[in-house]
């Protein structure tokens, strides 16, 4: 059965979050009459919570589509047991009221909606202060009742630190979060426990590459990388330590998995759910084509001991720092 967990007052998600990049068109072709038939399913199965952004395709619409579905199904009232939780990621530049209002406005009405649960805000370059400005207009929409809540999108823990001393209420940061990429733990999480933050976190399944699917296989070839997400998280394999260490850290997930009668997926997210501030995981929905639901709920059937992660631990301590590496959080895409 699904846990939920209380970000704020008034707002409580599922801690696994149905991940809607998959939709943006990097990741297969996605038919929407079929992607709202899934998504009906989701929700009925209890992962009630889905990610997205404004530009992940046709995500925001399909949110908007889903609501009206959901509301001819099973009543207007439904609607309340649905979080949809978007993104405003605007190119670096002014960030007067007017424009800040446009984006917000545009996301309101694609889905569907008179009020966003969660605006998660992303900005590309620090040395731009803008990010500033558009953030104490959030907070202005949200005063008039068209936002219930603000977050960050992989800002790393010094720009969250500049935000909340400007008196700004930030609920969340969505960052990448994994077995192997463990960097919130430097600077972030502390930082967080500090100021009564969240972390939502993605990338903890690596795109798919901790399953059983990549199990004694030989590293992939360019071909075989056919979504965005294998792309972006073989790079951080190699970055982290390479395949054979993977081969390594797989065969340790797998030994783990059997004795908890769960799968690889499990094993990995359970070690972040496990971990302080981390509210959720992120998990792609590749609404249509794939689906691991019944799988997925396994998570909160068993708990990681400390043989458990003693043995992970035999295999993350050969590998590369990514903090040295790439540094803070959200720094990649920096």
């Amino acid at each position: 059965m699904m846990e939920l967990k209380e970000l704020t007052n008034g707002l409580s998600i599922c801690r696994i979050l149905n991940g809607m990049w998959q939709v943006s068109g990097s990741h297969g072709s996605i038919a929407p009459e079929k992607a709202i038939h899934e998504m009906i399913k989701y929700h009925t199965s209890g992962f009630t919570t889905w990610d997205l952004a404004d530009i992940y395709g046709p995500a925001e619409s399909f949110i908007g589509k889903f609501r009206k579905t959901l509301e001819k199904l099973k009543g207007k009232d439904e609607l309340k047991n649905s979080q949809a939780l978007t993104k405003f990621v605007p190119n670096p530049g002014p960030m007067t009221k007017s424009i800040v209002e446009y984006y917000v406005e545009k996301s309101l009405k694609k889905m569907e909606s008179n009020c966003l649960d969660l605006i998660q805000f992303h900005w590309w370059d620090y040395n731009n202060p803008n990010y500033i400005d558009a953030l104490v207009h959030l907070s202005n929409i949200q005063d008039k009742g068209k936002i219930k809540h603000i977050g960050l999108t992989n800002f790393d823990t010094k720009r969250l630190e500049i935000i909340t001393k400007q008196g700004l209420k930030i609920i969340s940061n969505q960052v990448q979060y994994s077995i192997l990429d463990q960097r919130p733990e430097n600077l972030m999480i502390p930082f967080c426990q500090q100021n009564g933050i969240y972390l939502l976190t993605y990338g903890t399944l690596l795109g798919g590459f901790l399953s059983e699917k990549y199990l004694n296989s030989p590293p992939p070839n360019r071909g075989d990388l056919s979504t965005a997400s294998l792309q972006k998280y073989y790079n951080m394999i190699q970055a982290w330590g390479g395949w054979e260490l993977f081969q390594e850290l797989l065969h340790t997930l797998l030994e783990i998995s059997k004795k908890h009668n769960c799968s690889i997926a499990n094993v990995a997210t359970s070690f972040i759910l496990e971990k302080p501030r981390v509210a959720g995981v992120i998990i792609g929905a590749r609404l249509g084509l794939s689906e691991h639901r019944t799988d997925n709920l396994r998570v909160f059937e068993f708990d990681l001991d400390s043989e458990d992660k003693t043995m992970i631990k035999s295999v993350t301590q050969k590998s590369n720092d990514l903090f040295n590496v790439i540094g803070d959080c959200g720094d990649e895409y920096r």
